[in-house]
């Protein structure tokens, strides 16, 4: 029995420091990502050693970091608008909508999204694509620190230039460039609503070609970007409108 415990104590310090040591490193990632910005991220990194297993030769990753002062005004307007529309007054999770999916999953209806914003960009940033447990408490840890360590606008800088916008196309810069042929501080709010239109399926939508879907599900955001207030709604600090996501 006593020669038990030693082993013990030593296996819970050694789990304890592998905790201490994951919580520093993380966080100073998390940190530095504040003011730097991140050349690559997790999902592309994971596309494009997709690419190589599967032999895709002709597979070309396309990404230009893009400042927040150079993009339109319309394009995290929109990419609100369509995902996350309480996304100024939130702290990463959205509880109104986790409850409306856990509902529709237990009557048996289609799973619908209740991630936000930080959720996302958590995700696309850090982790992996996949729906298992793990993954989803590594989502919301890293949720919490860039909740606590960035600012909103960054959230949303960050998430508009590593959010994949076509098929191997991430971020607004490398978007604009392929699909509208414009730079990011030159798209109109349908451009901006068409973007964000594709978010859902981005490999298999395209914002310069839309579907009738795509074209629908764009001028039903860009009707929300006028009823939140255009632009203005993201410095906005009141409550949130009640306003219905589609």
């Amino acid at each position: 029995m006593t020669s038990r415990r030693p082993l013990a104590v030593r296996l819970l310090r050694l789990i304890a420091l592998f905790a201490i040591v994951w919580l520093a490193v993380s966080w100073l990632a998390v940190l530095i990502l504040r003011f730097v910005p991140p050349r690559t991220a997790a999902t592309m990194l994971e596309r494009q050693a997709g690419a190589l297993i599967r032999g895709e030769k002709d597979f070309r990753l396309q990404h230009r970091w893009v400042s927040w002062n150079d993009v339109s005004p319309y394009v995290p307007l929109a990419m609100v608008a369509g995902e996350d529309q309480k996304f100024p007054f939130h702290h990463g999770f959205d509880f109104d909508s986790i409850q409306l999916a856990m509902d529709a999953a237990d009557e048996g209806r289609r799973l619908r999204g209740a991630s936000t914003i930080s959720q996302q960009t958590a995700k696309n940033l850090f982790l992996w694509n996949g729906r298992s447990f793990v993954r989803k408490g590594l989502e919301a840890y890293f949720t919490v620190l860039i909740e606590l360590t960035w600012p909103k606008q960054r959230i949303l800088e960050v998430y508009m230039n590593i959010a994949e916008l076509g098929d191997g196309i991430y971020g607004v810069g490398a978007a604009s460039d392929a699909f509208f042929h414009t730079p990011p501080a030159r798209l109109s709010a349908a451009q901006a609503a068409r973007l964000a239109a594709v978010l859902p399926s981005p490999r298999r939508f395209h914002a310069d070609h839309p579907t009738a879907y795509v074209q629908s599900r764009a001028n039903w955001i860009q009707q929300q970007m006028g009823q939140l207030g255009g632009p203005a709604y993201l410095q906005a600090r009141q409550a949130p409108r009640d306003t219905r996501r589609r």
